[in-house]
């Protein structure tokens, strides 16, 4: 099967190594995936040159929806890696989530709530 992120161009911020684009099914508005240029198949297999771009992006473009959207107090960074992790697309991707008040009845817990019954404790 062809990798849907090798073949994405319209990128809204890009470095020599990654570039970021919207989420086709945002969790949140303005959510965001920060992605490798190369093909990686997960989290694990960047180089500390890949990384450490993305890492930059994500302050970058956390500092853009900061910027235009004062409705935003928090975010949540993750990365899924595995089927088992809930990984859909097998090329590494970063999201990027705005987390506003709100947004969720009882935020606590956060990326806990990736296992049911885990977000409350």
């Amino acid at each position: 099967m062809e990798c849907p992120f090798c073949k994405l161009k319209n990128y809204l911020v890009a470095g020599n190594l990654a570039f970021v684009v919207e989420d086709k099914h945002p969790v949140s508005p303005g959510h965001l995936l920060i992605i490798p240029k190369a093909h990686r198949l997960d989290y694990f297999a960047l180089s500390a040159e890949e990384l450490s771009e993305m890492n930059s992006l994500i302050k970058t473009c956390r500092d853009q929806i900061l910027a235009r959207d004062k409705t935003v107090q928090g975010f949540n960074i993750g990365v899924n890696c595995g089927a088992v992790a809930g990984q859909t697309v097998f090329h590494c991707h970063i999201h990027l989530i705005p987390r506003r008040p709100g947004d969720d009845a009882n935020p606590r817990g956060g990326v806990r709530a990736v296992i049911d019954g885990k977000k409350s404790y």
